[in-house]
C-alpha cells in the first residue's frame, strides 16, 4: 500500500472500532449504542482538520455532526454519511476489531458506511497538510439513524434551509461499487388493527375473530401486489411492489382473539403520491375486512430519481468506468427530495452485499478507486 492508501485504511480501522449500532437494532454486543461516539470522534477530526464544525442533537444522546470547508469558488457541495450501523448480533466474528487482513477492512461499518468517511478524513487531512482548499465549499454531515427512521437525514435538510445554503451536489454516501446511482423506490409502511370481540373459543359465534377478519385483508393486500406487477413501469426502477412483513394477534389457544395487527409496506415507484397511496389503502382495508379496521401508523416518502443525463452523474460515471443505475434499497435520499440540491447521487466504494450480515468487508482496492474520483469531485486533480 502507497502512503495514501496506508492513511485512509489507517482512518476506517479506527473509526469501526467506535461502535455505533442503532439503538432500535442494539443488542449484548452492541456496546454503547448510538452514534455519539462517532460524532464526537468526528467533531474532534473536523476541528483539527480546519472545518468550522456544529454538534445538532437530533434524538436524545444522538447528535448530527456538521463540518463546513471554505473552497476556491462559490459553489457549495455536501456529503452526507451515516454514522449508524446495523445490529452486530449476527455477526461471526469481532464486530469491531476493524482488522486489515487479505487486502480489505472488516468490521461492521466498515463498508455501510464508513468507508467514505475514511477516505474525506484522508483528503481534508491531504488538502490541510498541502495549505489549499477544496474547489467547492464543502459540507460533510455525519448523520444518524439511517437505518432505522432517516431522522438525521430529515435534521440535516432543515439545517441546510435554516443556512440559506444553496447546495449545487449533494452526494449521499452508500456502497455502489463505485456506480453513480440516480434512483430507487420510495416507502409506504402501514400499520392496520383490526378490531374483533373476545370469547371463548368453544363457543366461537359469540366472539369476532380479528384475525380470520384480518385474513381477508391480506389477502386483499396482495392480490394489490399482484396487480402493481401489471402495470407498466414508468422506469428503470421497474413497478411498484407490496410486502405484508408482520402480523401479531391473540391471546391464547382457547381465546377467540379480539384484535389483530397487519404490517405492510409499498416500495414506491416515481409519480406515485403517497398521500393518495395511503387514502387508496385506507379504503381497500375497510372494503375487504369484514370487522371494522383502522389504518395505525402511516408513513409515506415518494421515490428518488433522477435522470441518468445529470451533468453530474454522467461525469461521475465516466470517473467511474461504471454505467448510472439505479438500487432496490433505500437511502437518506428519500428525506432531500428533488429540491434540496441541483443534482444528488448515490455513491460510494464497496458492495451493498457486503452490509448487515455476519461479516462485514470492504476491498482497499475499492477505496482506493474511490479515492481518485472523490479528488476530481473536489478538484484536485
Amino acid at each position: 500500500m502507497n502512503s495514501q492508501t496506508e492513511r485512509i485504511v489507517d482512518w476506517l480501522s479506527q473509526m469501526v472500532q467506535i461502535p455505533s449500532v442503532n439503538p432500535v437494532q442494539q443488542g449484548p454486543r452492541a456496546e454503547v449504542p448510538g452514534e455519539k461516539a462517532m460524532a464526537e470522534f468526528l467533531a474532534a477530526r473536523f476541528r483539527e482538520l480546519g472545518g468550522e464544525v456544529a454538534l445538532e442533537e437530533v434524538l436524545p444522546g444522538r447528535p448530527n455532526v456538521y463540518g463546513v470547508w471554505q473552497g476556491k469558488t462559490d459553489r457549495w457541495v455536501a456529503l452526507d454519511v451515516h454514522t449508524d450501523t446495523v445490529s452486530v448480533e449476527q455477526m461471526t466474528d469481532d464486530p469491531f476489531d476493524g482488522r486489515v487482513e487479505n487486502g480489505r477492512v472488516w468490521g461492521r461499518g466498515a463498508v455501510d458506511t464508513k468507508a467514505s468517511l475514511a477516505l474525506i478524513l484522508a483528503i481534508l487531512e491531504d488538502l490541510q497538510e498541502a495549505g489549499e482548499k477544496p474547489e467547492p465549499n464543502l459540507i460533510v454531515v455525519g448523520t444518524i439513524s439511517e437505518e432505522t427512521g432517516g431522522e438525521g437525514a430529515r435534521a440535516f435538510a432543515q439545517w441546510i434551509r435554516r443556512k440559506a445554503i444553496a447546495l449545487d451536489q449533494l452526494m449521499v454516501a452508500e456502497p455502489t461499487l463505485c456506480m453513480p446511482v440516480h434512483g430507487h423506490k420510495g416507502i409506504l409502511a402501514m400499520e392496520f388493527v383490526v378490531q374483533g370481540k373476545t370469547a371463548h373459543s368453544a363457543k366461537p359465534h359469540l366472539g369476532q375473530n380479528a384475525i380470520t377478519a384480518a385474513a381477508h385483508l391480506i389477502v386483499a393486500l396482495e392480490q394489490e401486489h399482484e396487480r402493481l406487477q401489471r402495470v407498466p413501469p414508468m422506469s428503470e426502477l421497474g413497478p411498484a411492489t407490496l410486502t405484508v412483513s408482520v402480523i401479531q394477534g391473540g391471546k391464547g389457544h382457547n381465546v377467540v382473539p379480539d384484535s389483530c395487527h397487519v404490517w405492510a409496506g409499498k416500495r414506491m415507484v416515481p409519480g406515485e403520491d403517497p398521500e393518495e397511496d395511503l387514502a387508496y389503502f385506507e379504503e381497500l382495508a375497510e372494503k375487504s375486512c369484514p370487522l371494522p379496521v383502522e389504518m395505525k401508523t402511516r408513513l409515506g416518502v415518494p421515490a428518488f430519481y433522477q435522470t441518468a443525463d445529470s451533468p453530474w452523474i454522467q461525469q461521475l460515471a465516466r470517473w467511474s468506468g461504471q454505467p448510472p443505475s439505479v438500487v432496490p434499497y433505500g437511502t437518506n435520499a428519500l428525506a432531500y427530495g428533488g429540491e434540496l440540491a441541483k443534482e444528488m447521487v448515490i455513491f460510494g466504494p464497496g458492495s451493498i452485499d457486503q452490509a448487515h450480515g455476519e461479516v462485514e468487508w470492504v476491498e482497499i482496492a475499492e477505496l482506493e478507486k474511490a479515492m481518485g474520483i472523490y479528488r476530481r469531485w473536489l478538484g484536485m486533480g
